[in-house]
């Protein structure tokens, strides 16, 4: 294996059709020239636009792929898609910190899939917060965001409430006020990302290959802020590949 391009890893659902999760994933590593590694987290039968079922992989099994690979590799960042429980997401994150405190960790907070399936109901914020402080940065959208918290309070201030935990990019596809519009929350700063495109095509997907992307350019060495704002160019390039719901990948 070459030692020019750094190891990412994906740790996530598998979606047959290739538009989410560690196929899409790992498409994306390629493309930002980083090398991709995959550990599933559930196996699904979907289409694009339909989901029909889903078996949840064991605790157990994940963890034991995680250790192989951690063990042999230096795997400079972790991408963190569907899971069924916090208690399932906390040992995942457990066992990357136990295994190489240096690996960034980033979770795409797929909580609830775009025809409404949902992944996961969290009400522990206790341990939402103790699990966050271990993380460099989660990429809600408005919807997912009202999720993380109990409280009736809005999507900026929970925001607010989380970068005090962890980076937090609140992304802007559900945004009616500003669409498209991204925003990062780091502990004393936020960042407003704007969309270069207008017009674009919704894609199966999009918030996996968002999140993958910004891993790969941690991993490759560039800071959050840097990240995100490639990851979104890439994101839009990948939105307008086509005017179905698979996107195509471009370099």
């Amino acid at each position: 294996m070459s030692n020019n391009r750094p190891i990412v890893l994906s740790i996530a659902g598998f979606d047959p059709s290739g538009g989410a999760g560690v196929l899409t994933d790992v498409k994306t590593f390629e493309q930002h020239q980083v090398y991709g590694f995959a550990i599933i987290t559930g196996n699904t039968i979907q289409t694009e636009n339909e989901f029909i079922k889903m078996e949840w992989i064991t605790i157990d099994f994940v963890l034991e792929s995680m250790t192989i690979l951690f063990n042999k590799y230096e795997i400079k960042a972790v991408k963190i898609g569907i899971v069924p429980t916090l208690e399932y997401l906390e040992q995942i994150v457990f066992q990357i910190k136990k295994l190489s405190q240096k690996t960034k960790i980033i979770w795409d907070t797929v909580l609830r899939s775009s025809t409404d399936f949902n992944f996961m109901d969290i009400e522990n914020q206790i341990k939402l917060k103790s699990i966050l402080n271990q993380m460099d940065l989660i990429t809600p959208n408005y919807k997912e965001i009202l999720q993380l918290s109990t409280k009736g309070i809005n999507a900026e201030t929970i925001a607010k409430n989380i970068s005090q935990h962890c980076a937090i990019l609140l992304k802007g596809g559900h945004n009616s006020e500003a669409l498209g519009t991204d925003f990062l929350f780091l502990k004393d700063e936020i960042f407003t990302l704007l969309p270069e495109t207008k017009n674009i095509f919704s894609k199966h997907g999009s918030g996996c290959v968002l999140s993958s992307a910004i891993t790969a350019n941690l991993a490759l060495g560039f800071d959050i802020k840097p990240s995100c704002k490639k990851a979104k160019m890439y994101i839009e390039k990948f939105l307008n590949s086509n005017n179905t719901l698979l996107g195509y990948h471009y370099d």
